[in-house]
C-alpha cells in the first residue's frame, strides 16, 4: 500500500489491541505483535517438521544405529536450544516421548521465551504436564497453559498464587471450553472468599487480572474503581459491560472524577476503554478536552496504533454528542428561512484539510458531500480514507466515486478502498478490473468484505487468468476461504494448498468446511500413509465425514478437544462412545471442560448414564454445569479427572515423528525451500502406517 497507510483494522495486527497483557498492564501488549503476524508460524513449524525428517533420514550411517535413548536426548537438546519460532511449532507426539525432566525443561523454556501457543497445542500440553505431575510447578509455566490445567489438582494453599499467574493469560483461548472457563472464574472467586455477586476490592482485582473480563455488569459497577485497569485487558466488552463501564464513569468514583472534570491525560490513560464512552457522557466533557482527545485518537488510528474499527466506534459516539449539542443550540435560536440544497459552509476541502486530525469534527457527512470536489477526492482518496469515517460518510464517498468513475473504479484506486468494500454489490464489483494479487489482498485484508463480495472479488481475479496461490491463501487467511464458492475452492491447485500450511477454517459454514476438507484431503493424499497426515489435515477436519474420523480413531492420534469441538455436529452424532474415546485418547478427560459446547452437549444428550460413566461424566449433560452448584469448598475437584497420574504413557497428538537433531539446518534454510524439500522427500520415505 502506498504512503503511510495504516494496516488493516484487525485486532491481531495491532499492538494496541492485543488481549490479556501480562500482569494486566494496559500500556503494553501481552506479547509483541510481529510484522509476520500469527500465520507466519505455519511455515516455521513445517520447517521444524523438515528438520525432524532430515535429521532422521539424511544423517547417513550415523543415524542407522541411533538408539531410542539417543533420539530422546537429541530431541531434548533441540528443545533446550530452540528459539521462539521453532517452539511455536510444538506438537504433542514429539513431546510425549520426552522424560519428565525434559518435558519440564521444555515448558519452562516456553515460559521464559514467552512463546504464544494456540489453544489446541495448550490443551494437550496441559494433559502431558498433568500426566507427569508437573502442575505443581505452575509458577514457572506459561500463564496461558495454566488456563487449561485440571483445577482439581491445584492445592488450596496455592490457589491465590495459581490465580494470579493464570490471570495473566488470554482467556479467549478457552472459547471452545466454556465449562473450564466458568470453573476457572468460580474457583478464583472461591479462593478469594468473595460473595456472589462479587464486590471486588482493589487487592481482589489485582489478583484476578483478566478474569474480570468474564464478570457480570453488576459486579463491575459494584467493584472498586480499580476495575478499570482490569477492563483495559479485555479484548472486547459486551453491551452490558459497556453500559456498566459508563455507569461507573458517570458516578465520578474513578480517578478521573466526574466527566466535567476529565482532562486529556486521564482520558488517554483509559486506553481502549475510551472507545466505549457513550455520547451522553461526551456531552458532559469540556469541549477543549474532548477535541484534544479526539485529535489524539484519530492520529493514533492514522499512524496504525489503533484499529479503525475501535476508532470508528469512538468517533461515532463523539460526533453524535456534537450533533446533539448543535441541535440543542439551534433549537434555542430563532428560526430563519430554510435554504435549498446543502451549501458548503465550512469551506472547500483541500489536501491540507485532510491532514487535520479534527477533520471529521469540522466536516460532518452533509458537509463532506457539499465541500469535497471530485478532483480533490481523486487525488487524495488514501488520506481521506485513513480517517475513521462513520458509515454515513463512507456512503457519501462511495457515491462520489461512482460519479467520478461511472465505468468502474480503476485498479490503482481499488487498493485504497479497503474500508468501503462492504458497501459494494456484486454487480458493482463486476465492473472492476482486478489483475493483481496485491489488489485482491488489499480488498480482502480488512475483514469487512462479506460473502458475496469475497466471491465476486476472487472471481474477477480468476477471470483475468489469476491463480489462487499459497501466498494469496496465507495473506487473506483461513477465514476468507469461508466465502469462496465451491468452484473457486476446487480451482486451488493441490500444491498451492499444501504450501499454504495450516489455515483456520473453524468459523466457516458447514458447507464450506466440507468443501475445504475434501480439497485438503486431495492435497495431502500422498501422506495418508504417514504420521504426518493428521498434522496436515487437522485444521480441516471440521468438514470430515464419519468414515474419516473412524479411520483416525483407529490410528490412535489422540485428537485435541479444540479440533473435536469443531467437527461437523451431524457427523459427531454418528460416532459411538468407543469411537470418541479412542479418537480423543488421553485427551478424553477434556470432554468435561467442553460439555456445554453446543456440539458436545448435543452428542452427550444422546447418551445414557452408562455411556456417560464410561467417559467419566456422571451427571446429566442437560443439567447446569456450573461448579458452583456442586462444590462448596474452593479448589476441590471441579472437573472429573480421567488421568491416572504420572507413569502412564503420554498422549500422542498425531504429529510427525520427532527425530530432532541439527537445529542450524532448519534455521538456515528459508521456509519456501524447506517446503519444497519436505514435499519432495516425505512421500517416498514415509514408513509409519497411520490409515
Amino acid at each position: 500500500m502506498p504512503g503511510s497507510r495504516a494496516p488493516p483494522s484487525t485486532r491481531s495486527s495491532l499492538c494496541s489491541a492485543c488481549p490479556g497483557p501480562a500482569a494486566c498492564d494496559p500500556s503494553t501488549c501481552r506479547a509483541p505483535c510481529t510484522a509476520m503476524g500469527p500465520r507466519a508460524g505455519a511455515l516455521v513449524s513445517r520447517g521444524l517438521v523438515l528438520c525432524m525428517w532430515l535429521t532422521t533420514h539424511c544423517a547417513g550411517p550415523h543415524a542407522e544405529g541411533f538408539s531410542q535413548e539417543g533420539r530422546a536426548a537429541s530431541r531434548a537438546d533441540l528443545w533446550a536450544s530452540a528459539n521462539t519460532s521453532l517452539l511455536q511449532g510444538f506438537r504433542c507426539q514429539a513431546a510425549s516421548q520426552l522424560s519428565r525432566d525434559q518435558l519440564s525443561a521444555l515448558i519452562r523454556r516456553m515460559a521464559s521465551q514467552q512463546v504464544l501457543l494456540k489453544a489446541w497445542q495448550l490443551s494437550c500440553l496441559a494433559n502431558l504436564a498433568a500426566l507427569h505431575g508437573l502442575q505443581s510447578d505452575f509458577p514457572l509455566h506459561p500463564p496461558d497453559l495454566l488456563l487449561f490445567y485440571n483445577l482439581g489438582q491445584v492445592r488450596e494453599a496455592d490457589c491465590q498464587a495459581f490465580t494470579r499467574r493464570a490471570a495473566q493469560g488470554d482467556t479467549e483461548l478457552l472459547a471452545n471450553l466454556p465449562d473450564q472457563r466458568a470453573a476457572l472464574q468460580h474457583s478464583a472467586l472461591a479462593c478469594l472468599g468473595v460473595s456472589h455477586p462479587p464486590r471486588l476490592s482493589a487487592s481482589d482485582l489485582l489478583l484476578l487480572g483478566v478474569l474480570v473480563c468474564d464478570m457480570e455488569a453488576s459486579s463491575i459497577v459494584a467493584s472498586d474503581p480499580h476495575v478499570l485497569q482490569n477492563l483495559q485487558c479485555c479484548p472486547r466488552l459486551t453491551p452490558a459491560q459497556q453500559a456498566a463501564l459508563n455507569t461507573l464513569l458517570t458516578s465520578g468514583r474513578t480517578v478521573l472524577g466526574p466527566p466535567i472534570s476529565w482532562n486529556l491525560e486521564g482520558l488517554q490513560a483509559l486506553g481502549p476503554l475510551a472507545t466505549y464512552i457513550s455520547s451522553s457522557l461526551w456531552m458532559q466533557v469540556q469541549e477543549a478536552v474532548g477535541l484534544g482527545f479526539f485529535g489524539s485518537m484519530v492520529a493514533a488510528c492514522r499512524a496504525g496504533r489503533l484499529s479503525q474499527r475501535d476508532t470508528r466506534r469512538f468517533v461515532t459516539s463523539f460526533l453524535e454528542a456534537k450533533a446533539k449539542a448543535k441541535a440543542k443550540l439551534m433549537s434555542s435560536r430563532p428560526k430563519r428561512g430554510t435554504a435549498t440544497g446543502r451549501p458548503c459552509i465550512q469551506g472547500n476541502i483541500t489536501a491540507a484539510t485532510l491532514q487535520d486530525d479534527l477533520f471529521l469534527v469540522h466536516y460532518d457527512c452533509s458537509q463532506l458531500e457539499s465541500c469535497l470536489g471530485s478532483r480533490v477526492l481523486r487525488a487524495n482518496l488514501d488520506p481521506l480514507l485513513q480517517h475513521p469515517l462513520p458509515a454515513e460518510c463512507q456512503r457519501v464517498v462511495k457515491a462520489k466515486l461512482a460519479r467520478i468513475y461511472p465505468s468502474g473504479i480503476p485498479e490503482e484506486q481499488l487498493q485504497l478502498i479497503t474500508s468501503l468494500v462492504y458497501l459494494y454489490s456484486v454487480v458493482e464489483i463486476s465492473q472492476w478490473n482486478i489483475t493483481s494479487r496485491d489488489t485482491v489482498m488489499a480488498l480482502l485484508a480488512s475483514d469487512v468484505a462479506l460473502e458475496n463480495q469475497t466471491e465476486a472479488i476472487l472471481q474477477k481475479f480468476l477471470d483475468h487468468k489469476g491463480n489462487i496461490t499459497s501466498a494469496l491463501l496465507v495473506a487473506i487467511g483461513g477465514s476468507r476461504l469461508c466465502w469462496m464458492s465451491p468452484q473457486q475452492i476446487q480451482a486451488i491447485r493441490p500444491s498451492e494448498f499444501r504450501l499454504a500450511g495450516a489455515l483456520d477454517t473453524s468459523s466457516c459454514p458447514q458447507s464450506r468446511k466440507n468443501e475445504l476438507f475434501f480439497k485438503a484431503r486431495e492435497a495431502f493424499s500422498s501422506n495418508r500413509i504417514t504420521d504426518a497426515y493428521y498434522d496436515f489435515i487437522r485444521p480441516f477436519l471440521g468438514g470430515a465425514p464419519t468414515e474419516e474420523l473412524q479411520r483416525l480413531a483407529r490410528a490412535n492420534i489422540s485428537m485435541d478437544i479444540h479440533t473435536f469441538t469443531n467437527l461437523n455436529p451431524r457427523v459427531l452424532q454418528n460416532l459411538s462412545v468407543d469411537n470418541v474415546r479412542t479418537l480423543l485418547g488421553q485427551n478424553v478427560g477434556d470432554l468435561q471442560k467442553a460439555r456445554s459446547h453446543p456440539a458436545i452437549s448435543s452428542w452427550l444428550r444422546s447418551l445414557n448414564k452408562s455411556a456417560l460413566g464410561e467417559l467419566g461424566l456422571d451427571r446429566d449433560p442437560a443439567s447446569p454445569t456450573s461448579p458452583t452448584r456442586t462444590h462448596n469448598t474452593p479448589w476441590t475437584s471441579h472437573l472429573t479427572s480421567t488421568w491416572e497420574g504420572p507413569g502412564k504413557d503420554a498422549p500422542s497428538s498425531g504429529s510427525p515423528p520427532a527425530h530432532l537433531g541439527h537445529l542450524p539446518l532448519a534455521v538456515a534454510l528459508p521456509s519456501s525451500l524447506l517446503w519444497l524439500l519436505y514435499w519432495g522427500a516425505l512421500g517416498p520415505v514415509g514408513t509409519h502406517n497411520v490409515l
